[in-house]
């Protein structure tokens, strides 16, 4: 009797990413959502209810990215030209401020629909700070895993009154959200408290949100250190280092994810490591807003666990992490000469260690079997990936988000034949041209 599988990845070149510098030509079966077996060669034998077709493909397990704002769609290509703080100020608060709940959910799709059809099965998401609700029902509706939590703010120089919160409702919003999507689709859907960063959160507010995330086992995400100004500014506001103050109000340890950190010397790496927080390092964004360099490599040898994130699209202009790995696997090279990143150390970044830091080691990142059945299979046959050759020199330096044909979710195709399955693309592209619109419209009421 032949074994039967729910689903057939069939005739790829495998990079299971369990280790590094490993792949062969095999199938991946799946079963119940999950990672049944992972062949050397044909797989024999066997029935699946539905065949992949992978031939002359790579197939590798899903992406993740450790930082993204998918509910900063609609802001795409009408933030350009600005530093963060400004950035902030002139733009992203004003939009934020704009949104109602309907134009959260237009922004959610467009971004998620973007990340899965670049084969970013994985990301931890920073919100607003109102209708975040919205963008889980979204993140359900298409499929993607998605951590993801409301933005908390209760101060902010030239913040919108709109954004600000009030302490307790903050939170209280947040711990109703959590408990109410945490572990929801089957465990595809987490919550992550999200203080927005030092300069927009009082330290009542982070400490709060620290409490909330590790009384409830949530993660804990925020900003730190991006910007040289805002640096300056958290030390004349409280006499600490960026990373020093966070660390005194919570903000660190293995539950935490910070995205950037550019500006850091060498006691701060050594604080990071030594309490295992995570860096979710931002090349695109970093580089569009003028924000510096992270020293990756410096990092890295302090023993920081590193993830990779496209950021947002107002500040990137796009959710690749293609984008994302290129640079990381080629940035660094100013600094430290030719050899400063392996691309291996880079698609494990975007992988396996990406999964780590969100804390998801143990179910995703991988192809193995028992983990989940995420994974994304790449066109090899694009001019940029040949000839053949070492597959993570290929994908960092090679490939792009439109090499993506196939993306699975927990055994479930959400993306076939570069075709998104799990909405129809005409009608998000709808939506989104009429919130834009709408949102454009207030904004300029807000600016007024």
């Amino acid at each position: 009797m032949k074994d039967s599988y729910d689903l057939l990845v069939r005739g790829g070149t495998v990079v299971p990413m369990v280790r590094d510098r490993e792949w062969f030509r095999g199938d991946v079966l799946v079963r119940d959502g999950r990672i049944a077996a992972v062949t050397r060669g044909p797989a024999a034998d066997i029935e699946a209810e539905r065949v992949v077709d992978a031939g002359h493909g790579l197939v590798l397990p899903g992406f993740v990215q450790g930082h993204v704002h998918v509910v900063q769609s609609l802001l795409r290509h009408r933030a350009d030209g600005l530093e963060l703080l400004d950035w902030l100020k002139k733009r992203t608060w004003p939009y934020e401020a704009s949104l109602d709940g309907d134009d959260v959910e237009a922004a959610a799709e467009l971004g998620i629909a973007e990340l899965l059809c670049g084969g970013t099965t994985t990301a931890l998401d920073f919100g607003t700070t109102h209708d975040h609700g919205r963008v889980f029902e979204a993140a359900e509706r298409l499929g993607i895993r998605l951590l993801s939590g409301k933005t908390h703010m209760d101060l902010g120089d030239g913040c919108p009154a709109a954004l600000v919160e009030d302490l307790d409702s903050s939170l209280a919003q947040a711990e109703e959200l959590g408990t109410r999507w945490h572990g929801a689709a089957g465990g595809r859907l987490r919550y992550a408290v999200a203080p927005r960063f030092a300069l927009s959160c009082t330290r009542p507010m982070l400490e709060g949100c620290a409490a909330l995330a590790r009384d409830n086992g949530w993660l804990l995400q925020s900003h730190a250190s991006e910007n040289a100004g805002e640096v300056e500014e958290v030390r004349h506001l409280t006499g600490l280092g960026n990373i020093e103050y966070l660390h005194s109000a919570g903000l660190t340890g293995e539950d935490v994810v910070l995205a950037h950190g550019v500006h850091l010397g060498a006691e701060e790496r050594s604080l990071l490591a030594g309490t295992g927080t995570r860096i979710c390092h931002c090349p695109g964004a970093n580089l569009k807003l003028a924000s510096g360099i992270a020293d990756l490599p410096a990092l890295l040898a302090a023993g920081v666990p590193v993830a990779l994130g496209a950021d947002g699209p107002p500040c990137n202009n796009r959710l690749s992490v293609f984008h994302e790995m290129a640079l990381a696997g080629t940035l660094h090279n100013l600094r430290h000469g030719p050899r400063a990143i392996d691309p291996w150390t880079v698609l494990a970044m975007a992988t396996r260690e990406g999964a780590r830091a969100l804390g998801l080691g143990k179910e995703v990142g991988v192809l193995e079997v028992g983990y989940c059945a995420d994974l994304t299979v790449l066109d090899a046959s694009a001019w940029a990936m040949q000839p053949d050759g070492d597959p993570a020199a290929r994908i960092v330096f090679g490939a792009t988000a439109g090499d993506v044909r196939h993306a699975v979710v927990g055994g479930r195709p959400v993306v076939e034949n570069r075709e998104l399955l799990t909405a129809d693309a005409a009608a998000i592209t709808d939506k989104v041209q009429k919130a834009t619109r709408a949102v454009e419209a207030r904004m300029e009421e807000c600016l007024a």
